[in-house]
């Protein structure tokens, strides 16, 4: 029976476990799926003395980038991403480290293609950010980051004003702004800018409508939460753990 499961922060909330527990019913497996909730990632090595047989591992907030030194080898795209979310234990109890959120995402926003102009806003600089602006650069948009903290490479939510959001068509939210329970945050945009030209995109899933999402609908934007490409990159995944 292989074990795999879910290393995170306050990730009881999570669609992972319930994902992947009923795939396994379905299949009639006898697979068992948990959540490694780690106050910190120093704890991650622990969990294969708590519990044997892990065959993989996904990896959410906030470990996505943390994670990668405690691997043995990481595949080309989650290097060049700079996060990983998939982890596969080969028979050697060696870790590779992998990246399916860039496939998720990917597979999801071509449900929204062509957009207006090839421009985008990702709210966020974590390791999910960085596999959202994978994502854009091989579909050739223009992007940049938005962040509470001023640096040299984005812009902080106080620079957006009517230009930039009139000139970003796409505006990805990669924050964990609004997520369960915290339902009624919402990312600081001048959402009166927004109209039926852009699309708004949070990788959030629960729930399943965010104020980010609800703030851009009034608007006319088209809009979309995290559930597909969740469910795209929980199906890469279990591709990875089973060749």
């Amino acid at each position: 029976m292989a074990k795999y499961g879910l290393v995170g922060k306050d990730i009881s909330y999570s669609f992972s476990k319930k994902f992947f527990s009923d795939k396994f019913e379905i299949e009639g497996l006898k697979d068992t799926y948990q959540n490694f909730d780690l106050c910190s990632i120093e704890n991650f090595p622990g969990i294969f003395s708590e519990c044997h047989n892990i065959k993989g591992l996904n990896v959410t907030i906030p470990y996505k980038e943390s994670i990668i030194p405690f691997l043995d080898k990481i595949d080309k795209e989650a290097e060049k991403i700079g996060a990983v979310n998939t982890i596969k234990v080969d028979k050697n109890n060696r870790l590779k480290g992998y990246n399916t959120d860039y496939y998720g995402f990917a597979k999801s926003l071509a449900n929204f293609l062509p957009i207006k102009n090839k421009t985008a806003l990702i709210l966020g600089t974590g390791g999910a950010s960085k596999a959202v602006a994978y994502v854009l650069e091989t579909m050739d948009f223009e992007y940049k980051f938005v962040s509470r903290t001023k640096t040299a490479s984005n812009l902080t939510y106080k620079d957006l004003n009517n230009n930039i959001i009139a000139d970003h068509f796409l505006i990805i939210n990669t924050t964990p702004v609004g997520t369960f329970p915290d339902i009624r945050r919402f990312p600081t945009l001048p959402y009166q800018y927004i109209g039926k030209d852009h699309v708004l995109f949070d990788l959030i899933y629960n729930p399943q409508e965010t104020e980010f999402l609800k703030l851009g609908y009034a608007q006319g934007a088209r809009v979309s939460n995290g559930l597909k490409m969740l469910e795209f990159q929980a199906l890469r995944s279990w591709e990875i753990w089973n060749k």
